[in-house]
């Protein structure tokens, strides 16, 4: 069985935190307020009662008159009381039966043996009792009030600082290093968060200059091995016709388009990149390149738009794409336009799990099924591309055919709005899943 969890805030976690605290103090000093005053007046009571006793004692042995309701050996007197009083001493009792105030009793012995006592229950003292706890009562409402106010107003503000932080640090994981999550957050008061943004920043600035140590120096690698490649591509154009000169032009080209595009990466890596745009009328644009990339894939255009884009990017990305489904999976590959959306299918064995997890890698091409052959920077430069033109490039895999091959189908979602000139993407609203 699968618990259920909670999520809340952090300022109800705070404010309850706070209202539970200032419940268990309030409780308490009513309790103790409470307890206090009950045993003084219960003292008072005492000895108002002892001092009533000794003037009614005086009273009645000078004019043999009972004074407060005093009586001469009562049969209600408790038996603890009458004990006491045999041993030849005043005391005082208090009877309570659970409602209404305390009997207070006193008695004292006289000098023919009889007893003197009277009881009263003051119930104007225990009056003003109710009065205090109702007091109380009110006031420790108040308290927990406060308390969640009070823990609704922190922890807002704190919650409002760690939301501002938390987006400011999806900023950055999206790639926008120009984010500084201590800017983001508000206040002057420093504290925790000031520290865990600071640490942040301090993260992003050590990452991002070793990313970028690394794309110079994947760049310069590249740059420097383009004029040799190129020197000795030309140089096998020079051998004699046969088996060994194609072979050699061959692993020369492939070695040359390694280069390239190890270029392309590193400059889809700096975010320099800007697309030129023109409106394209998708349908007729993408039939037309498909042709001429192969004419056996099959293209079917469900809705035709026209589009602000980048030819030469939108080519570059189609290119790959089609590629990549020629060289990994299995005929027949299918290219399908839907309005914006572009999809690209085949028929093999299907993306590996890495590459529908993490998304592309550069020099991971997957699975052995579908890494024969190739470097992985296919999908990383469509990605790549994509990212410039302000799209959407999703992979999955096609449901099961009847033969256990699912296909693998890479999907390009093209924005409404064009890139702006500042290089910053609109949002692209992606539909439901796909049927």
């Amino acid at each position: 069985m699968v618990g259920l969890a909670l999520r809340t805030g952090l300022r109800w976690k705070l404010s309850a935190a706070i209202a539970l605290v200032g419940a268990l103090v309030a409780i308490a000093l009513s309790l103790v307020v409470h307890n206090a005053a009950r045993v003084s007046m219960l003292d008072n009571s005492r000895d108002v009662q002892i001092e009533r006793l000794n003037f009614t004692q005086r009273i009645y042995e000078t004019t043999s008159r009972l004074q407060f309701g005093a009586r001469i050996d009562d049969p209600k007197l408790p038996k603890e009381l009458r004990a006491e009083v045999a041993e030849g001493r005043r005391a005082t009792y208090l009877q309570d039966s659970g409602e209404g105030a305390p009997e207070v009793w006193a008695a004292a012995p006289l000098d023919d043996g009889r007893v003197l006592s009277l009881h009263n229950d003051y119930p104007d003292r225990f009056t003003v009792l109710d009065d205090l706890d109702q007091a109380l009562f009110i006031g420790s409402i108040s308290v927990v009030a406060a308390g969640c106010a009070l823990g609704v107003l922190v922890g807002g503000r704190l919650s409002q600082r760690l939301r501002k932080a938390a987006a400011a640090a999806r900023k950055l994981a999206e790639g926008d290093t120009s984010v500084r999550v201590r800017d983001e957050i508000p206040g002057r008061v420093r504290d925790e968060t000031d520290e865990l943004a600071h640490a942040i920043d301090a993260m992003s600035d050590a990452l991002q200059t070793r990313i970028e140590a690394e794309r110079r120096v994947t760049a310069d690698i590249a740059h420097e091995l383009r004029t040799p490649v190129t020197g000795l591509l030309t140089a096998a154009e020079l051998l004699p016709p046969g088996r060994p000169t194609e072979l050699v032009r061959d692993r020369a080209q492939a070695m040359r388009t390694l280069v390239e595009d190890v270029l392309e990466v590193a400059r889809l890596d700096g975010y320099a990149e800007r697309a030129e745009l023109q409106d394209v009328d998708l349908g007729e644009f993408v039939r037309r390149r498909v042709r001429a990339l192969g004419p056996d894939i099959e293209v079917e255009i469900v809705r035709d738009a026209e589009v602000s884009t980048d030819p030469r990017r939108l080519e570059r990305i189609l290119g790959n794409l089609i590629a990549n489904a020629s060289r990994h999976g299995r005929p027949p590959v299918e290219v399908t336009v839907e309005g914006r959306v572009i999809r690209v299918r085949d028929h093999g064995p299907g993306f590996p799990e890495a590459l529908l997890r993490e998304g592309p890698s550069r020099f991971r091409t997957g699975s052995s099924d579908r890494a024969g052959r190739g470097h992985g920077l296919g999908l990383t430069i469509a990605a790549g591309q994509a990212r410039v033109l302000g799209a959407r490039l999703t992979f999955r895999n096609a449901e099961p055919a009847v033969d256990g091959t699912t296909g693998a189908v890479a999907v390009l979602w093209l924005p409404e709005n064009a890139p702006t000139a500042t290089g910053s993407f609109p949002v692209i609203q992606l539909p439901g899943p796909e049927n």
